[in-house]
């Protein structure tokens, strides 16, 4: 009888390879060439929608693009993110939301098991957006599970993290 075999490697291990990648549970998973054009845009148009409105709430602030290690196996590289009370140049600690663009290269790793790995974390806030469709999906952590707010395509989501009010106009963020 032949064994399964599979590798696992670390946050070491990833630390020594180049290009891009995610770590998932042990897992590599080659990232795409750079997102396209309407994925920066409409990555930029929620930044900066949720950037001005964090500027009244010091402990928390929006990043995009940054590793963040949940993990010894598992480094992960949301589109968006909102972290609070950030100490030192790597995010170890659970980020408040997370918002993937979602592109047919990327629709499996995140409708599934980033899926998973932000719910079994403790992510209070996921977001999926769909610029083809010009759609978000918005999940909401309820006891441990995503929970599924709506889909909105040109109203306004409103919600709190820590002490702050913010919201996130749809109709305003996707690309023509």
């Amino acid at each position: 009888m032949a064994l399964a075999y599979s590798e696992h490697y670390t946050v070491r291990d990833y630390q020594l390879w180049e290009g891009d990648w995610e770590l998932i549970y042990g897992a590599p998973y080659a990232m795409a060439p750079s997102p396209s054009i309407s994925h920066q845009r409409l990555e930029q148009e929620i930044s900066v929608q949720l950037y001005t409105q964090l500027k009244k709430c010091s402990n928390c602030e929006v990043l995009t693009e940054v590793d963040w290690q949940s993990s010894d196996d598992t480094v992960v590289r949301p589109d968006i993110l909102i972290a609070c009370n950030i100490q030192g140049e790597k995010l170890t600690k659970t980020p408040e939301l997370i918002v993937e663009v979602v592109s047919a290269t990327s629709a499996k790793r995140d409708e599934l098991t980033k899926f998973e790995l932000y719910q079994q974390e403790g992510v209070k806030f996921y977001i999926l957006a769909y610029p083809e469709e010009k759609v978000a999906k918005v999940y909401r952590l309820h006891e441990g599970r995503f929970i599924k707010e709506a889909d909105f395509s040109n109203e306004q989501f409103d919600f709190k993290i820590k002490e702050c009010d913010l919201s996130i106009d749809f109709s305003q963020i996707w690309p023509n």
